[in-house]
């Protein structure tokens, strides 16, 4: 044998032996692919307003048929979710201001149509009564009060009074957020009595007069659907989850949509890689692929599959939820679960015996993901993102588009998982 042709024996048995999956098995190309096709205007943000999130779950069907599952099925649910699909427009001082990138919604307020005066809030000599003594003044009637968002957080038991008919005289709320402007969905299950919007402090800064056409529209019992792919291993006993979440935020008004290219068609993306992976490298374990609903909606679908599992929850060996990993951060972020905990020292040595990341960044357990519902049910479980990389400012905004993610991160972060399960 040539002494070229030991050099390579000898590179493929040190991977074996390192647990990494074969060269072939990250499939760049097709995970480029689908979070392009997720993110396009197809799909509109893969929200609820335009049935968005129900032509991706078909999209995300066919895909893992594609990819050779076993099974692949929908588990439907349904929530309530407030929507932003029709007028949304606003003026500062006659100034037409950009949707989506000056001002947004909060995802609970209803819609407004009119003119009104503006209170700026002096937050450096803030007197919560003085505050409300002058909004009862006739000159502040039907007023919009202005003032930066983490003050109104700090200040809540005063703020909150502002958001209730009947409370205080004033027509709603603008709170400053400094660019790029977010908007969420988080607890778009409810509306309450008055509009509450996101503003530059550029945008609303000095202004006097504020003018505001936007629709809502909520959606009372939305119906929608877990998507749920398998491949079967070679015993039923135990099995393996991989998760991610697919829907997103939506629309905001008639021209604006949240295309989330990394939050989250790129985790969306990974596990149809990976059921590709496991359907051509036959499993030892049943092997369940997620694709998550309502997440963006505060982990709704996700709640609903630990509640209603297709498998008893006691049977993962380990879930593995992938979230926003468009990203080139150096370093991943994770979070684990306390039955996780016994298993996080294998994806730290494979990490650093493979050398794919530079640190894998533990944080602490949170609601911030589709992990959540199965860390608090016991599963074993980990969740991963690659965030405050160059594609993290753009993370709920609609720049976060095929043009802004990154896919550095895919490969390593499919080499981590993929050497887990096989030294599990």
């Amino acid at each position: 044998m040539g002494t070229k042709r030991l050099l390579i024996l000898g590179l493929a048995l040190a991977m074996m032996s390192l647990g990494a999956p074969d060269g072939g098995a990250q499939d760049l190309a097709q995970f480029k692919r689908i979070v392009k096709d997720l993110s396009s205007a197809r799909y509109q943000g893969r929200g609820y307003a335009r049935d968005g999130v129900r032509k991706a779950g078909k999209y995300i069907h066919r895909a893992f048929e594609k990819a050779g599952a076993d099974e692949v099925t929908y588990q439907p649910f349904t929530l309530d979710i407030n929507t932003f699909c029709g007028d949304m427009e606003m003026w500062a001082d006659g100034r037409k201001l950009q949707a989506g990138t000056e001002f947004s919604m909060r995802e609970y307020s209803p819609g407004v149509k009119g003119e009104f005066p503006v209170y700026h809030v002096d937050t450096a000599h803030f007197d919560g009564a003085q505050l409300l003594a002058d909004l009862a003044r006739p000159e502040n009637a039907n007023c919009m009060v202005v003032c930066e968002f983490w003050f109104t957080y700090q200040h809540r038991d005063v703020f909150s009074r502002l958001q209730k008919a009947g409370a205080c005289p004033n027509a709603g709320l603008i709170y400053t957020w400094e660019a790029p402007i977010k908007f969420f969905k988080a607890y778009g299950e409810k509306v309450v009595d008055k509009p509450i919007i996101w503003v530059t402090p550029e945008a609303i800064a000095g202004v006097q007069r504020v003018r505001l056409n936007v629709d809502n529209q909520f959606l009372k019992d939305y119906a929608t659907e877990n998507v749920i792919a398998k491949v079967n291993g070679q015993r039923h006993d135990s099995c393996y989850v991989f998760t991610a979440h697919y829907d997103h935020l939506g629309n905001l008004g008639r021209k604006v949509y949240y295309p989330g290219a990394n939050d989250n068609a790129s985790g969306t993306a990974a596990i149809i890689t990976l059921a590709r992976y496991y359907a051509q490298h036959k499993p030892q374990y049943d092997m369940y692929f997620i694709a998550f609903s309502g997440e963006d909606a505060n982990l709704r679908g996700s709640t609903w599959f630990a509640e209603h599992p297709v498998v008893p929850l006691s049977q993962i060996c380990y879930l593995i939820n992938i979230d926003m990993i468009g990203d080139d951060n150096p370093s991943l972020y994770c979070e684990v679960s306390e039955a996780g905990m016994a298993r996080f020292a294998r994806f730290e040595a494979i990490n650093q015996a493979q050398g794919l990341f530079k640190a894998l960044d533990r944080g602490d357990l949170a609601a911030n993901s589709d992990h959540y519902p199965f860390a608090t049910r016991g599963v074993p479980c980990i969740f991963l993102e690659n965030k405050e990389g160059s594609a993290y400012p753009h993370y709920h905004t609609p720049a976060d588009t095929y043009r802004t993610v990154r896919f550095e991160s895919y490969e390593p972060v499919f080499r981590l998982i993929t050497s887990f399960v096989e030294q599990y």
